[in-house]
This record gives C-alpha cells, sequence and structure tokens, in this order.
C-alpha cells in the first residue's frame, strides 16, 4: 500500500496499483486542478490496460460536492475502471464522522486490493 500526490503520480505508478482511493476537494463545482491533470497524464496509458480497476472517492467542498463526483465519474468510466464503494462526500467543516466514513472507505478499498492482488 502506498500513497502517492496527484502531482506526482504518473502511468507507472497506476500500472501497479490493485486499486485505487482517489480524494479532491470541490473547487468551483470541479474536482481539484491536480486531480485533472493526474487524469490528464494517465488516461490514454491506462485505457485498456488498467479496466475493472476498482477505486473509491472522497470529496470535501464548503456547499456543493456534486459537479466534483460527477466529473471524477466520468473520467473513470471513460478509462473503464470499476466504482468499489459509493464516494463519501462532506461538505463544511469535517467531523469525526466524516472522518469515519473516509477510514472505512480506505479500509474496504485495501481489502478489495488485497482481493485483487
Amino acid at each position: 500500500m502506498r500513497a502517492e500526490a496527484a502531482l506526482s503520480a504518473t502511468a507507472s505508478d497506476l500500472f501497479g496499483a490493485d486499486a485505487l482511493i482517489l480524494g479532491t476537494p470541490a473547487n468551483i463545482g470541479y474536482m481539484s486542478g491536480a486531480l485533472k491533470v493526474f487524469f490528464d497524464t494517465v488516461f490514454y496509458p491506462a485505457q485498456g490496460t488498467t479496466e475493472g480497476l476498482p477505486y473509491s472517492l472522497y470529496v470535501h467542498g464548503d456547499s456543493d460536492t456534486s459537479g466534483a463526483v460527477r466529473a471524477v465519474e466520468s473520467v473513470t468510466k471513460g478509462i473503464g475502471w470499476e466504482r468499489h464503494r459509493p464516494p463519501v462526500t462532506v461538505t463544511g467543516r469535517p467531523d469525526a464522522g466524516a472522518r469515519e466514513a473516509c477510514w472505512e472507505l480506505g479500509a474496504v478499498t485495501a481489502l478489495a486490493a488485497l482481493e485483487r492482488a
């Protein structure tokens, strides 16, 4: 298991993954620029080579996360990845419940990675 920042992750990093956890703030109704750069970098190399890769998503926004969720799900569908769990969306200041939901998302996605390995 390893973590990689979106701006430094490469297609090579992706090819070694058994599952992904994607996280982003909702910026002006869209995913972060960093996550968009990651997708721009890996989209074409990943098509056909990472089909069926399980992923999970968490999004944090001040008031609305739906645009960011929709954008990420559109890209991941185009690559051929499979959403493992419904996204965790947090609006406003994250509380203990939000942190717990993110922890659980990570744990169940890690199990998916182990099953795939």
